[in-house]
């Protein structure tokens, strides 16, 4: 079956986006909804967005945009910018509470001029409350949100993911959201709204397997579970990384009994077969830990690209994890028909 990126490329054409926001998550959203075929205006300070130092990033977030520099402590330059806003759709910004509305670009004042205006406001912490006036960073969200502290190794030290999770998760794709729905809104009613994002809650947002393990797991452990205790933090051998003989790793995601089947069938192990949580080996018990031992044993007696090509026919869910130029470099993402997560068939 074919893919049409052309299609998807049209799906917003018409939109009309003015982006006041800088750095990650609002430009992110954005280049989402550009890539999409919407109308991007990037509205830059004179001194530009700060990530255009950092050349690779600026291009990567906002090509397909038209940029143009305004200063906003300027009231002529505002008064450019209300003009453009007149006829857009949406309006993207990541300032601080407060901050529009001292320059006269709060949502009472803008919907007078255009009253189907959606404005979509990325913030760290919300609007209101104790948290709206500080600043912070992906770190910082993740920090509060509880997600940083679910990203630890089996031993218990906190990793520091490159991918800014914050940002992009509890920020980007949580505004690409609410622009949708507000202008799917704003069609049927014929008046816009303005939508608060707090990268903080929609980091939070994503915990929904911890919350729900814990309550499942901690009347057993005898508190929530930490690293290396969870259904899919380390403590089951069929969903697991693994150290292979050249210091690689594998991931071994076979967490339905049938694919477990398939990767023992690939381990030459059928006496592991019945040896999978769906048939009553209890997470955390003895039996588990001895096998997720025997397992990491064995994974490791090879180098990765032995297993790689061991598993490639094996419907297994096992994948070796390879690294961002290994990625780019795999004919999954090297192929040019797909450039995008989306795609019409």
């Amino acid at each position: 079956m074919s893919v049409d990126h052309a299609t998807m490329s049209g799906l917003l054409a018409g939109l009309r986006v003015v982006d006041l926001s800088r750095n990650l998550p609002g430009p992110f959203c954005t280049r989402m909804l550009a890539d999409l075929g919407a109308s991007i205006i990037k509205v830059e300070p004179p001194e530009g967005d700060p990530s255009r130092p950092l050349g690779p990033l600026f291009d990567a977030l906002n090509h397909g945009k038209e940029s143009r520099r305004i200063d906003f402590r300027q009231p002529t330059d505002l008064d450019q910018l209300r003009e453009w806003l007149v006829d857009a759709d949406i309006m993207v910004d990541s300032f601080r509470p407060g901050i529009l509305q001292s320059m006269g670009l709060d949502f009472d004042r803008l919907k007078a001029i255009n009253p189907k205006l959606v404005m979509v406001s990325i913030t760290g912490y919300g609007q209101h409350g104790a948290w709206s006036q500080r600043a912070g960073h992906d770190l910082n969200f993740m920090a509060m949100s509880g997600a940083l502290d679910q990203m630890r190794a089996p031993t218990g030290e906190l990793a520091m993911s490159n991918v800014q999770w914050g940002d992009m998760a509890g920020g980007s794709s949580m505004a690409c959201i609410a622009i949708l729905a507000g202008i799917f809104d704003a069609q049927r009613r014929g008046t816009g709204r303005h939508i608060d994002i707090s990268m903080a809650h929609g980091a939070h947002a994503h915990l929904v397997l911890p919350k729900a393990t814990a309550t499942l797991f901690a009347p057993v452990l005898g508190h929530p579970p930490g690293a290396g205790e969870d259904m899919l933090n380390g403590n089951l051998p069929c969903y697991n990384l693994y150290a292979t003989a050249d210091g690689r790793h594998l991931a071994v995601g076979a967490f339905e009994f049938k694919f477990w089947k398939a990767a023992c069938a690939v381990f030459e192990r059928p006496d592991w077969v019945e040896r999978h949580w769906q048939r009553g080996q209890a997470p955390g018990s003895p039996e588990n830990n001895a096998l997720r031992d025997d397992v990491a044993a064995l994974i490791a007696t090879q180098p990765l690209a032995y297993w790689a090509e061991r598993f490639e026919p094996a419907d297994a869910c096992v994948t070796p994890v390879l690294t961002m130029h290994e990625a780019q470099a795999h004919p999954l993402f090297a192929d040019a028909a797909r450039t995008q997560p989306w795609a019409a068939i």
